[in-house]
């Protein structure tokens, strides 16, 4: 036992000193997709990070299964037999998405060095909540990450967000940090905004010290428009957003949806499908009953945006001052939808609407490298956290480390 010990830790200790090391990062977001897998190189740690990406692929879910895990994410309707089955079902399909990134690449599996997962959410409880005498947050992200180590031969990090919510933190957002690290100017005050399945924005003032980051979830992202697209039309998305530029907006409707409380809870916060899923979508068709298919994806739209700017007004703008915003930077599969891309370029007027893609970050692969960069901090021992962020009363290390 001593020996198998010494030697993992042997590995470890090598992985760490390795100058550049080939890292798999994976991410499946709320609208539960596919899965986003990016292979990049990383050299140093901390502040001396530095990426190159190899190559990316989004790998698909098979028919039926996104549905089939909307359904069992719902309190009341997942058992703990599906969600024991499930957590490993998708550790399966991630270690599949390894392989298919690894192959994309032209890299032997055994030449990858090391694995980020998120995971696939199916709840969060950001919410402190008294249970036996104890006060707790908890979230859950399925996908094993021992079972992808042991099915790819690869070390994987997983499970990062607990260990922020273990100090009373919300465990979200963390893309905060690889924010930091990648934009952060000296001369620029830049806002990072990255549209998945919920919307995250990050505050970065120019010359900007790691404790004075801004960042939250702004509400949802892609999330509700899909669901609608779903309901109403039997499509995944809006492609481009041409269905809802077909459209008008219901201005009492988007009166009302800007009523939800989530808008008004102050820093930090966070969010997902327990506040903007199922229930959420079906008020929308009660306040939406006998309006056109189109004027209800043209109003959502429109509403999406709009919280987003809200978010940025309420919570980000005061700590600008008198200074205008210089760039908003958009990430995820939102930065697609060409009628939310307009309707940023007006309500943030005059700043410069930018794609992450443009700085050199892949915009499609953004979050995935967030978890393989979170990966590499965490086998150097560095916290990850961003307290200012979060609300955790200290920072710390992030994430298991599964060999």
């Amino acid at each position: 036992m001593k020996f198998l010990l010494s030697m993992h830790m042997g590995k470890l200790e090598r992985l760490k000193r390795k100058k550049k090391k080939l890292v798999v990062g994976l991410m499946s977001g709320t609208s539960v997709d596919s899965i986003d897998a990016v292979l990049v190189e990383i050299s140093g740690f901390g502040i001396t990070t530095k990426l190159k990406q190899r190559t990316f692929t989004s790998h698909p879910y098979p028919k039926g299964f996104r549905k089939y895990v909307l359904h069992n994410s719902l309190p009341g309707t997942g058992t703990v037999d599906t969600i024991s089955q499930l957590n490993i079902l998708i550790a399966y399909f991630f270690a599949d998405a390894v392989k298919a990134v690894a192959r994309k690449g032209g890299v032997a599996l055994n030449s990858v060095d090391l694995i980020g997962s998120h995971g696939q959410t199916v709840h969060h409880i950001p919410d402190e909540r008294k249970l036996f005498g104890k006060r707790i947050r908890s979230t859950l992200q399925l996908g094993d990450p021992s079972t992808i180590a042991t099915l790819t031969g690869v070390p994987t990090v997983g499970n990062f967000r607990t260990a922020d919510m273990a100090l009373g933190g919300q465990g979200a957002p963390l893309v905060s940090y690889f924010d930091f690290l990648m934009f952060r100017s000296a001369t620029k005050d830049r806002a990072l905004l990255n549209i998945g399945g919920i919307a995250n924005m990050t505050l970065l003032k120019k010359n900007c010290p790691a404790t004075d980051i801004v960042a939250f979830d702004t509400g949802p992202g892609n999330m509700v428009i899909d669901a609608l697209m779903k309901k109403l039309y039997g499509k995944e998305f809006d492609r481009n957003g041409e269905t809802a530029r077909s459209g008008r907006i219901l201005s009492p409707v988007l009166k009302k949806l800007m009523a939800h409380k989530y808008f008004s809870h102050s820093l930090p916060k966070s969010t997902g499908r327990e506040l903007f899923g199922t229930m959420f979508v079906e008020k929308i068709m009660n306040f939406c009953r006998g309006k056109r298919k189109e004027d209800i994806l043209a109003t959502v739209t429109e509403f999406t945006a709009l919280s987003i700017f809200d978010q940025f007004n309420r919570f980000l703008k005061p700590h600008l001052g008198k200074r205008d915003l210089d760039e908003l930077i958009v990430s995820g599969g939102g930065a697609m939808n060409g009628m939310w891309m307009d309707s940023l370029r007006r309500y943030f007027h005059p700043a410069k609407i930018l794609l992450s893609t443009d700085l050199g970050v892949d915009s499609d692969a953004k979050e995935a490298l967030c978890f393989a960069l979170l990966a590499n901090e965490t086998i150097h021992e560095v916290p990850a956290n961003v307290p200012s962020v979060t609300g955790a009363y200290r920072h710390t290390i992030l994430g298991e480390i599964c060999l």
